[in-house]
This record gives structure tokens, C-alpha cells and sequence, in this order.
């Protein structure tokens, strides 16, 4: 299928950060978690490997599995070591059998290690002397370590916003616009000053070539003084949009992308927050349209936001 032909009106953005080469990018440019959808190579693993960075940044559950996998791990480690120096280089066991004894130095090790010491099993050679000690130092400063990145989760700056599965393309006044929407789905954060920008990757054919083409596209509202309720972009798909005329063939052919910039001022954190994501042509939904996600309280006091129906639409009745 040929490439739908470019809007000679539309201005390109030459400053995105991305190339144009075509041939030389798989799949999409960020990832739905706003994450960019990049590998590096040609580097050593463990330069380019951030230990900090991964552990921020993990979900929760995943951080909770590593804490748990490096204690029972390092504590693993050190009963190797005691019962290669020797099992008789601590007393007060109250097992006989040797096994059964390892399983003594095992939690022996654990309280070394979280500097618990109950004091039944105790080191009595110079050899478990020194692994003790050397352990009970290794356990405070991981524990130390845990508390900073304990800290540094809880304490990192977040937008929390959450973003509709699909964008879509529905009537807008007299024509159609290109929508999508988001809100702040966490209790007291308030987003104020927030800004949205829209840029959009499109493949064209130049001189025999495809090379990607870069658009800011212009919006009804890019700004908002706060977002204490949803926050609805749109688009407006006129004859100076890019994607005018576009059918979802079009966008399947263009190889479309939208990736959104979402920045705002967290009065939580008191800094700015920044939060991305990205729509294809595979999460673009033509001829419908968003249901409202707010409505009244049943005592008529309030206003519930309902975030469930974040990525509801509905079928849009045509002109």
C-alpha cells in the first residue's frame, strides 16, 4: 500500500531527539510506560548497568522479591562459609545430627546479620570470629543501603497519572479531532500548572526513501492551572492537521505514533513531575467517542471522578 501523502501545511519538528532513518528503528519510539524503547550496545554491561536506577524504579512487588532473594542469598552464603571454616567453631547447638546443624548456623547467620544475636549459637574459634564480625558490618550497612532506597522510593517525585488505553478519533465541533485523556489517579496529590505537548512520528516517502517525519501538533488546550478532574486532549484534525484525510489504513501504512509529554507542578513534592506515553495506529479507535467520567454524589455534594471509565468510549454518531 503507497504512503498517504503528507500535508504540505504542516510544520516538521527537526528537534525531537529522534532519527529519521527508517531502516534503522523496530517497534515503537517510547513505550506505553513512557519508558524509551532503546537498548544499548557496544558498552559493557556493568557500566551501562545502574543498580540504583533499577531498584527505584522496579515495581514494588519486584523491589519486595529482591530484598527478601539478597537475604536469604547472602545469609546462604555465609553458612557455606561457616561450615567450611568448620561447625565446630560455634557452640551451643541443639542438634546432633549435621544437617540439622547447618540449619542452626543458618539462622545463627541471620541473626549475626540483622545484628539480632540471641546468643545460644555463638562463635567460639577465631575463624567464625571474624566471619561474624565481618558479617554483622556487611548486615548494618545493608540495611543502611535498604533504608535509602526505601527512602528514595517512597520520596521520588511522580506525576501519577493514568493515561486512556486508546486514543481516538471522533467528531469535534464541525469536523473531527484526534482525543485522547488522562487524570491523577492518586488522593491529595494536586497537579497544578500542567502542560501537555503532542508530538507525532510519520513515515514518508522522499525520493525513493521512507524516513520518519516529525510533527508538533497543535491542540484545542495544551494547559490547564490544575487537574483536580480529567484532562481530555484534543487534537483538532483540520487542514492543517498532518494527519488530515487519514483513514486507519493511512495510519496502519505511516506506521503512526503519538507520544505525549505530560508536565505539571506536584504540590506534594513541591517540584515539577514529568510522565509520558505513547499511542499507534493499533491503539487509535475511529468513529467513537469518551463517555463522561465524573457525575454527581448521591447526597449532591460532591463530585465523584470515575476512574474506571478512564478508557470507556462509546460509538459516536456520524455527521
Amino acid at each position: 500500500m503507497a504512503l498517504h501523502k503528507l500535508n504540505p501545511f504542516s510544520k516538521t519538528n527537526n528537534d525531537t531527539g529522534f532519527g529519521t532513518n527508517a531502516s534503522n528503528y523496530g517497534g515503537r519510539f517510547i513505550n506505553k510506560d513512557g519508558s524509551f524503547n532503546l537498548q544499548r550496545e557496544g558498552v559493557p554491561f556493568f557500566k551501562r548497568f545502574n543498580v540504583y536506577h533499577l531498584l527505584i524504579n522496579m515495581p514494588g512487588w519486584k523491589f519486595a522479591i529482591v530484598l527478601v532473594a539478597f537475604f536469604i542469598t547472602i545469609n546462604l552464603a555465609y553458612t557455606l562459609i561457616y561450615v567450611a571454616i568448620g561447625i565446630n567453631g560455634l557452640q551451643g547447638y541443639l542438634s546432633a545430627d549435621k544437617w540439622s546443624r547447618i540449619k542452626e548456623i543458618f539462622f545463627f547467620s541471620t541473626e549475626t546479620f540483622t545484628t539480632v544475636g540471641y546468643g545460644r549459637v555463638n562463635p567460639i574459634s577465631d575463624g567464625t570470629n571474624i566471619v561474624a564480625a565481618f558479617e554483622a558490618m556487611t548486615g548494618f550497612l545493608s540495611f543502611a543501603i535498604a533504608t535509602g532506597l526505601f527512602f528514595g522510593r517512597f520520596a521520588k517525585p511522580r506525576a501519577f497519572l493514568s493515561f486512556s488505553d486508546n486514543a481516538v478519533i471522533a467528531p469535534y465541533q464541525d469536523i473531527t479531532g484526534l482525543m485522547f485523556r488522562f487524570a491523577c489517579y492518586k488522593d491529595g496529590h494536586t497537579l497544578t500548572n500542567v502542560e501537555v505537548r503532542v508530538s507525532l512520528a510519520l513515515l514518508s516517502n522522499e525520493n525513493g526513501e521512507n524516513v520518519y517525519k516529525f510533527f508538533d501538533l497543535p491542540l484545542e488546550r495544551k494547559q490547564a492551572d490544575s487537574l483536580p478532574m480529567n484532562f481530555t486532549v484534543v487534537h483538532p484534525i483540520n487542514d492543517q492537521s498532518p494527519i488530515y484525510g487519514f483513514t486507519l489504513d493511512d495510519l496502519k501504512t505511516a506506521d503512526f505514533e503519538i507520544y505525549v509529554h505530560v508536565k505539571a507542578f506536584n504540590d506534594i513534592y513541591s517540584t515539577n513531575v514529568l510522565q509520558r506515553t505513547s499511542y499507534t495506529y493499533d491503539e487509535v479507535k475511529f468513529d467513537v467517542k469518551f463517555v463522561p467520567m465524573y457525575r454527581e454524589s448521591n447526597d449532591g455534594k460532591k463530585t465523584i471522578l470515575e476512574m474506571h471509565k478512564l478508557n470507556t468510549y462509546a460509538k459516536a454518531a456520524k455527521k
